[in-house]
Order: structure tokens, then C-alpha cells, then sequence
């Protein structure tokens, strides 16, 4: 209990939340205090952010001398509800990972920055926000101080994403920042709705809208998530106390009107019968031939319908062959009502109440109206049964409400022409998508392309212009519509264009004729569908970005999950109205879901804020969060006991660096991303090596060190071409693995492949610097050690490359803690400050004379007898004996190896350290046929190296030969158990691979027990 409430009280950010920057803001760091023996997130990546932006080099340039190649990406921009979560966070790290790798590359990099209204999702908030604080409605102020009201809430969380991205380090051109409803973007829309409108693809029609009545408002095709539904299933809709059941069909009667009998139809949504007006049966089914335009009796309004042919609507095998038709509220109904030319008839209001021409259940609403219709069907005798039908519900992606298919006059855009061109732009390699396996679905849907519905009935947007001339009606009381509406960039275009009319000229001069603009807004994504040309400038194209040839941009990186909602409509957009794709290639990373595969969503309590991870976070405070949200008390919770769950002790500082690190190495194409905090805090701790691995080789550099050339001969004769040939092994080891680094990062962003390129450098700054070059080369720097000087100043001139390097290549990865590094590697050369964002990438090209297979060969046979020496001690000299530095003997059966194993016994012995043993007393290589002294402990590190340790008179041989005939009893026992298995009769019916896997256990028993063998015999 008492552990629990530590955890509970535990403060991760403290230090962070309480850091005070000295830093003035805008200013370059002082470094005249030492480093810190420990690395601090928070106070390395201070001030930095502030002093790149302040010194201009996130600003792309637009000036016609400026000849170096561009590089282009638009931040897609998040949503201004509210702040960033991980999946925003993981589009910004890779986003500016590539901008800092082409900027290094010497590329004009542009990043334009900008926030989205989010018109469905920001007034669903601010509503959510002013009903709970207030007790009021948006109808309570009024459109045009409701607006405003939202406009404020812009203005207070706008920031706050904005702050977010500079918190990660994110070098976007803060200059070219847009808000979708900027005057500039306002100025886009009006000009792309009136082109579309010119071009005669956006149009005003009636048709079947997708209907959520928690918004009031219609939403596009792919707004709508589906549920798929096997069996009877009872769900909560928004609005209701009680669930509503799904995936049943219920089967009722309509009675002929002459009494001479009836037809059973059957429905998943009974309400809707209420708006029937015919009744399908196919024209080829002999049970209903007699039944070819008779009229049938509605039970609850006054209304006859008739008994249509229809064989495209009907299929006989189904059910009972007919089919009640409802063409006001289902999109097959609604074709097949056209083809009859059938009353459509609403039975819904806009709340999703049912309206006067339900009859006796006008006022109800709609779900209420089901139970109600199925018990007065029961009461009328007309039921027929119920049966489980799988089903697909269609939800509301913003407020998870049912969808209703309602007619609706609405603002169209034809897609089909735009579709074609942007599959055509794919087939023929214009637009490379990436991975290509999304091509599949990128086709699938534009050629399948429905029109798409932009208007909303909303007041947070761009209002549509379109105005509509109206006279007032005879009695004054009302308006009539005057023909259709005029659509126009403004009221006075509007006007001009009404004067124009001859029938409505006359009254617009008397003012008995006046001009009303669309009370709806437009789709959101219709104003984001116009990036990045619209913030470049256009349609101005004389605007210095556009001018300059910024569009169209190189590169769309973005989620997968919104490669319909904004990809696909970017490229329709500029391809209609620029003539131009608006970039040449999409990157699509996955989803950020949390470790245990779940999406992220704020009812799980699993929704991260970036900053949470970044400074560290009190539980607490996490749960004191979801009490300030919008979330039903009963998902409150359950986020609550989730989060408690998953954080007991708060999230601990990360850090940026290590969050966008960690983010970064996630990001295998294609998969999903299952994130984990523990993992990210590694990422730390990788940072931490880093500061140290720095701070250390930083102490062995005497005052008044200056880099030189590195102190070696070019091979010319190399097989491989010219190579650099070192007096020190571990000097030209760590240099080929450097330059293969540098190759290898560079050939795999090149190809998008990120989570190998981090790979790439993490093994060489773990592995190859700090794990294994730190510590070959510390005999070499260690001034107690009698070693030439010149192989000193080698030693110091390699590691000053390798930090050099090696910094440079991690920066666009980490920049904060690779910016502070190498700032103290420039001041220790005496080189003035400078950026290492703007300096040049290691690509691997310079360094090539680096690369030397043999070297490596060579060092990998002392890194493999190092490790088998690291074996044994670890196996045998344990507790007690852990600082015992023990008498180490080599056996080769090699001549070549074993000159090497003799010329670098003191790397060999560096190497066969840990932190927390020493090396080892000796080493010595054996003669040929030399046996070594009893009482050592065996491994053989290859086939023709054998290592053994001495342990006599240091570890009871006894106890240890007993513990090693006891484990030999153990795997006799494993391989006796397998040996009968596999001479059982029957075991020639196993499967070949069961067969295989057998002989590889068996083989590997043989093995452990030889080994064991030569273990025992040495020790005896």
C-alpha cells in the first residue's frame, strides 16, 4: 500500500517544470561552465530552439539568384481542437528529420507550418465547452458571437500546438505559418469554389446525404466509420438512456387495399416504414405476378402504395422476395424511386425526430419510434417475426451518433473528371506513392470515386458564396427564392452578376429583391484539399513563393489513415485548378497506437501528450486532465483506471531528443506503431551514452588542441580502390565503421527506409564508438601507459573524427543533444560557433578511402575472443571475485591469428573488460602444442581459437566441477527423452519439419555436451 502511494506521489517533471533557462531567448549558449557529469534533457535542449529560429535558418528562400536545389514539405496541418498527440508527433520527427538531412545536403529547404479550423470538431467542442460552463447553445449567442467565441479558442490552443512543435524541435519556416481561415486562405476558397463552380464541376442538388443529427449537419462518405455487426447487438446512441438493438431484421405485413390478402417484407430499420411508398417484388417471380400494381394499405397513415416491378432492387432468393422501398432514407431506394418516379417522402427532422408525415408517432424520436412502431405492428396483428442479420452501421466518425441517409439540398463537387487524372498521375509514375502496397487502395477508392458533398450545416467555417436573390411573400412575412442561387467571391460580384438578369435587375434596384448568402460552411477538408499551393501564395501566382517555382512541393508525408480525407483530394485540387500535381512523391507512415495494439483514444485513457513524455508527468495530474475534458463520467473512469494502470509512477522525462528517436525507430513501412514509454525512456539512457561517451573523450584532448589530417598512407593498390592504411587497428576500425555508417544512413533515407537508418547509427554511437572503440583505444590515452606519442595524438585526431562525424550524422535524428555536443567539439578545436544543422551531412562519399574489410576482419576476431574471455569470467568469477583480473591463455590453431591475438594483446585486454571488471592480469598466446596450466576454465571462441582463464586458487574447482556434471546429467537427460521420441515406430509419420527440428535439437545437445566435456577435463 505504502509502494502504491510513493508511486502515486512520485513527480517526474519536477526538475523540468522547475528549470529556469538562463539563456536570454534568441541567444547563442554560454559554455563556460564544465559539462555535466550527467545528461539532463531539460537543460540540454534549453535555448536552442530559440536561437536557431532567431538566427534564420528555418527560413527558405524565395530569391531568384538562389540556385541550390529545394526541398518542400507541408506539415499537415492538426487539428486546432486542442494540442498534439503522439501520431501528430511522429509525422513532425520524421518531417524534420528530412528537412534537417537536406538542409545538411545543402538544399533550400521550405516547411510550411499551419493549423486547421477542424470546423466539425471545433464547434463540437466549443459547444461540448459553453453547454458545461454556461448552460448555453450556440443559438443562445448567436452566429457572428459564436464565431467569435470559437475564434478565441483558436487563438488559446493554436498556441499551444505551435508551442508543442518548437518543445520538438521542429525547424519549420515560422515566417509562412497559415490558419485555414486566414484572409489569405479565405481568399483560396472563395476563388477554387467559384473556378469549380465555372468549371461545372461543383453544383447544388438535392440528394441522399449522410445525416448525423448530433451535428445537424451532413458529412462526406468517408466521415463515416462502419460497424460491422454479426448478430443481435444492443449499442449506445448518442441522445438515448437506454441501447437500441442492431442486427435484427424484423418481418411485418402490408394488407392489400381490396382485402384480398397480404405481402411480408422485412427490415433492419421498422421506423423507416413510416416513409415507404411502394413495395418491390422482382417482375420475374412467379409468387407475386398476380400482385403486378396493386396498392397496398399503410397500417398508420392515410397512404395507398403500390406494388412495383424492379429487378434491379429486388433479389427473389432473399428473404421473402419484397421489398419495402423508402426513397427519402436508403441510397438504393432512393435510385430505385427515380426509376418509378415515387414520392419522396421525409420522415425525419433535422434532430433526427420524426416529423408530421410519420403520422400518429410525429415528435418521437427516431429510435423511440422503432419500439414503438414494432409493439403497434404486434398490437395490429402485421408482425411476422425477427431473425439476427448481420449487419454494417454506419457511425459518425466525430460524435459516434447513427447515421441517417436524408435528403438534403447540398453543394457537390463532380470528382470523377479530377479522380482519373490523379490515378493517371500513379499509373505513370508522376506521383510515386510510398509504400506502394497503398497504391491498391489509392485506386480502389478514385476509381470508385463518389461526388463529394462539401457543404456543412455549420457556423464554424468558410460560408459558402453563393448568394440567393429573395423577394418578401405577399403577406411580408417571409422570403421566397428567386431562382437559383449566384455564386460569386464576394456580395458585390454577386450583385453585378444578379444586375445581369433582366428578371431580377429591377427589383434589386427598388430593394424589394435582396441578396442572402448560404447560412452553410464549407467541408473542412474542401480549404486543407487546396495545400500547398494556397499557402504559397496562390491564386496569386506572382507571389514570391509561387514565382520562385516552391509548387509544386517535393514531398507529402503523412499518416496512411488520411490518404482519402487529404492526399487524395490535395491532388485532385491542384490538378484541376493549378494544372499541376501538388508534389512529386507521398510518404505514408502508420498509425502510433499504444504498446498493446489499441488506437489511440481518450475513452482508453491511452492518449499521450507529447510534452507529457518530453518534461515527464505526475500521475495525478494525468487523471486530474481527463476531469477538465469533454468525456462521459463513465469513460472518465475508465480512462482513469487504464492510465493508473499504465503509469503508477507518472511518465518519466524523456525528453525530446529520445521521443523523436524513439518515434523514428518505429517507423518500419507499413506497420503499425505500438509505442511504448519504457522504450522511449531507453532512448534516453542512449543519450546519456552519448553525453558521457563525449564528456569522456573530451577530458583526453590537452589545451590548445587543433584538428590536422589523420596520420595515415594512401594504399593505391587496394583491390577496393584507394584506401587509408593507420599504424592502429582500433584507429582504422572505428574509421570504416564511421564511413560505413554514414553510407548506410544516407543510402537509407535516400530509399525512406528510417527505422534502418537509425539503426545504422545507433550501432555505430553504441556499439562501435562506446561499447567498443572507447575502450580499445583507452590504453592508447591513458598518460600511465607507455605508449608513443604519435599513436597518442592518432588516437585523439581519430576520436576528435568520430565525434565530428558522428554528431553530424545523428543530428537530424536528435538535434538538441547533438547541437550541444558539437558545439563543445568546435570549441574545443577553437572553431567559432556555427550551427550543426546547417553544417555539411557525412554521406559516406568523402570518407571511402576509410572502408577496409581486412581491418574489420581483424577486429572482429578480437572482439570475439574478448567476448568469450567476458564469458568465462562472467560464468565463474562472479560476487566475490568480480575485480579479480585473471591469467588468460589463447590457443590458435592459426598462424595469421595468432600474430594478430600477440600484436594487440593491450587492445585485446581493453576489450576484454566491463564496467565492472578489470582487465585481465595477462595474456598470453600458447606456442603450437603447448598446452595451458591445469585448473582453467574452457571456451572456444571459433573453430580454431580456444580461450581459457585460470581459476585455480581462486574458485573452488571442485564445487565447479560438480555444477558442470550436474548440468551434464540434465542435457543427457533432454537428449535421452528425444532420442526415444525419435526411435519411437511411429516417428517416420512425423512431418518433415517436426523431423528437421528434432535433428537440430539432437545435433545441439551433442554439442552442449562436448563442450561440457572439455570444460570439466580442463577444470580436473
Amino acid at each position: 500500500m505504502g509502494k502504491k502511494a510513493d508511486l502515486a506521489d512520485a513527480d517526474p517533471g519536477k526538475l523540468a517544470r522547475e528549470f529556469v533557462n538562463p539563456t536570454p531567448k534568441g541567444e547563442f549558449k554560454s559554455f563556460a561552465e564544465e559539462m555535466d557529469s550527467a545528461y539532463h534533457p531539460h537543460k540540454v535542449e534549453a535555448g536552442w530552439n530559440d536561437w536557431w529560429e532567431a538566427s534564420g535558418y528555418y527560413e527558405a528562400s524565395s530569391d531568384p539568384s538562389d540556385t541550390r536545389p529545394k526541398f518542400s514539405i507541408c506539415l499537415p496541418p492538426p487539428n486546432v481542437t486542442g494540442s498534439l498527440h503522439l501520431g501528430h508527433a511522429l509525422t513532425a520527427a520524421v518531417q524534420d528529420m528530412l528537412i534537417r538531412w537536406h538542409r545538411m545536403r545543402g538544399y533550400n529547404c521550405m516547411w510550411i507550418p499551419g493549423v486547421d479550423h477542424a470546423g466539425i470538431a471545433t464547434q463540437t467542442v466549443v459547444e461540448k465547452k459553453i453547454k458545461k460552463e454556461e448552460g448555453k447553445t450556440r443559438h443562445d449567442y448567436g452566429r457572428e458571437p459564436f464565431v467569435d467565441k470559437v475564434m478565441e479558442w483558436k487563438e488559446q490552443y493554436g498556441n499551444r500546438i505551435t508551442m508543442q512543435l518548437r518543445r520538438l524541435g521542429c525547424s519549420l519556416d515560422w515566417s509562412r505559418e497559415v490558419f485555414t481561415m486566414d484572409a489569405p486562405r479565405a481568399a483560396s476558397v472563395q476563388e477554387a469554389f467559384v473556378r469549380f463552380h465555372e468549371m461545372g464541376l461543383l453544383y447544388r442538388g438535392v440528394r441522399l446525404t449522410n445525416w448525423c443529427s448530433q451535428l445537424k449537419s451532413a458529412i462526406s462518405d468517408i466521415e463515416v466509420d462502419y460497424q460491422d455487426i454479426e448478430k443481435r447487438t444492443r449499442i449506445s446512441v448518442p441522445g438515448y438512456e437506454r441501447t437500441i438493438p442492431f442486427g435484427v431484421i424484423w418481418s411485418f405485413a402490408y394488407e392489400f387495399a381490396d382485402g384480398s390478402g397480404e405481402i411480408v417484407v422485412a427490415t433492419t430499420r421498422p421506423e423507416t416504414m413510416l416513409g415507404d411508398t411502394a413495395v418491390a417484388v422482382h417482375p420475374d417471380d412467379p409468387r407475386y405476378a398476380h400482385c403486378h400494381g396493386k396498392m397496398l394499405k399503410h397500417p398508420f397513415v392515410d397512404r395507398l402504395i403500390p406494388v412495383i416491378c424492379d429487378a434491379e432492387l429486388v433479389q427473389m432468393e432473399f428473404g421473402t422476395g419484397a421489398v419495402k422501398v423508402t426513397p427519402a432514407h436508403d441510397p438504393n431506394d432512393f435510385k430505385c424511386g427515380k426509376r418509378h418516379d415515387l414520392a419522396m417522402i421525409t420522415i425525419l427532422d433535422d434532430d433526427g425526430n420524426m416529423n408530421a408525415e410519420a403520422g400518429p408517432f410525429a415528435g418521437r424520436k427516431r429510435f423511440d419510434a422503432r419500439f414503438d412502431v414494432l409493439a403497434e405492428l404486434k398490437n395490429k396483428g402485421l408482425s411476422r417475426g425477427e431473425a439476427e442479420n448481420p449487419m454494417r452501421l454506419g457511425l459518425c466518425s466525430r460524435t459516434g451518433d447513427v447515421i441517417e441517409p436524408l435528403l438534403k439540398p447540398q453543394w457537390w463537387v463532380n470528382c470523377a473528371p479530377m479522380a482519373k487524372r490523379a490515378t493517371e498521375a500513379v499509373r505513370t509514375g508522376q506521383l510515386k506513392i510510398m509504400p506502394d502496397f497503398h497504391e491498391a487502395t489509392w485506386f480502389r477508392w478514385l476509381d470508385n470515386i463518389q461526388d463529394w458533398c462539401v457543404s456543412r450545416q455549420l457556423w464554424w467555417g468558410h460560408r459558402i458564396p453563393a448568394w440567393y436573390p429573395r423577394r418578401k411573400t405577399a403577406d411580408g412575412a417571409s422570403w421566397e427564392d428567386l431562382g437559383e442561387p449566384i455564386v460569386a467571391r464576394n456580395v458585390e460580384e454577386a450583385r453585378a452578376k444578379a444586375l445581369e438578369d433582366e428578371a431580377l435587375a429591377p427589383g434589386l434596384a427598388s430593394g424589394a429583391v435582396e441578396l442572402f448568402q448560404d447560412e452553410d460552411v464549407l467541408d473542412t477538408w474542401f480549404s486543407s484539399g487546396l495545400f500547398p499551393f494556397s499557402p504559397l501564395g496562390w491564386p496569386d501566382l506572382s507571389a514570391p513563393d509561387m514565382k520562385a517555382g516552391w509548387h509544386p512541393t517535393t514531398l507529402l508525408e503523412t499518416g496512411h489513415d488520411i490518404l482519402f480525407f487529404w492526399v487524395a483530394r490535395m491532388v485532385m485540387c491542384s490538378l484541376a485548378l493549378t494544372d499541376k500535381l501538388p508534389f512529386t512523391e507521398v510518404y505514408l507512415h502508420a498509425m502510433v497506437r499504444d504498446k498493446y495494439g489499441r488506437k489511440m483514444s481518450k475513452s482508453l485513457g491511452n492518449v499521450v501528450d507529447p510534452l507529457e513524455v518530453i518534461n515527464g508527468y505526475k500521475l495525478t495530474d494525468l487523471l486530474a486532465k481527463l476531469d477538465q475534458g469533454n468525456l462521459d463520467p463513465k469513460e472518465v473512469a475508465k480512462a482513469k483506471d487504464a492510465q493508473t494502470k499504465e503509469f503508477p509512477g507518472g511518465i518519466p522525462e524523456c525528453g525530446s531528443d529520445a521521443l523523436r528517436f524513439g518515434l523514428l525507430a518505429y517507423t518500419q513501412q507499413g506497420r503499425d506503431v505500438n509505442l511504448d514509454i519504457q522504450r522511449i525512456l531507453s532512448y534516453r539512457q542512449f543519450c546519456n551514452k552519448l553525453w558521457q561517451a563525449t564528456r569522456f573523450a573530451l577530458q583526453k584532448f590537452p589545451p590548445g588542441f587543433r584538428p590536422e589530417p589523420l596520420p595515415c598512407v594512401i594504399d593505391a593498390t587496394a583491390p577496393n580502390g584507394p584506401t587509408a592504411v593507420f599504424d592502429s587497428l582500433a584507429d582504422a576500425w572505428i574509421l570504416d565503421r564511421l564511413h560505413a555508417a554514414c553510407a548506410a544512413v544516407d543510402a537509407h533515407l535516400k530509399a525512406y527506409e528510417i527505422a534502418d537508418a537509425i539503426s545504422a547509427v545507433y550501432v555505430f554511437w553504441y556499439d562501435d564508438f562506446c561499447s567498443t572503440y572507447l575502450e580499445a583505444t583507452k590504453p592508447t590515452l591513458d598518460p600511465a601507459m607507455p605508449v608513443p606519442e604519435s599513436a597518442r595524438r592518432a588516437a585523439r585526431l581519430t576520436l576528435y573524427t568520430c565525434l565530428h562525424f558522428g554528431l553530424r550524422l545523428l543530428h537530424p535524428f536528435m538535434p538538441f543533444v547533438t547541437e550541444e555536443l558539437y558545439q563543445r567539439v568546435r570549441l574545443l578545436a577553437g572553431l567559432e560557433h556555427s550551427s550543426c544543422m546547417i553544417a555539411e551531412f557525412p554521406d559516406g562519399q568523402a570518407s571511402a578511402v576509410w572502408a577496409n574489410a581486412k581491418v574489420v576482419a581483424r577486429m572482429e576476431t578480437l572482439r570475439t575472443v574478448a567476448a568469450a574471455i567476458r564469458a568465462v569470467r562472467s560464468e565463474y568469477l562472479r560476487g566475490e571475485h568480480d575485480r579479480y583480473a585473471p591469467e588468460v591463455f589463447v590457443s590458435c590453431g592459426d598462424a595469421d591469428t595468432a600474430a594478430l591475438l600477440k600484436a594487440e594483446v593491450p587492445t585485446l585486454g581493453a576489450l576484454a573488460r566491463s564496467s565492472s571488471q578489470p582487465p585481465p592480469a595477462s595474456i598470453a598466446v600458447l606456442p603450437p602444442n603447448c598446452a595451458p596450466p591445469k585448473g582453467c576454465a574452457l571456451v572456444n571462441a571459433s573453430t580454431d581459437v580456444a580461450v581459457f582463464v585460470l581459476l585455480a586458487g581462486v574458485v573452488d574447482l571442485g564445487a565447479e566441477v560438480a555444477r558442470l556434471e550436474k548440468e551434464v546429467t540434465k542435457v543427457q537427460g533432454f537428449k535421452d527423452k528425444l532420442v526415444k521420441s525419435m526411435a519411437s515406430p511411429n516417428y517416420a509419420k512425423a512431418p518433415a519439419n517436426k523431423r528437421a527440428e528434432d535433428a537440430t535439437k539432437l545435433a545441439g545437445f551433442d554439442a552442449q555436451l562436448a563442450t561440457l566435456a572439455d570444460a570439466i577435463a580442463q577444470l580436473k
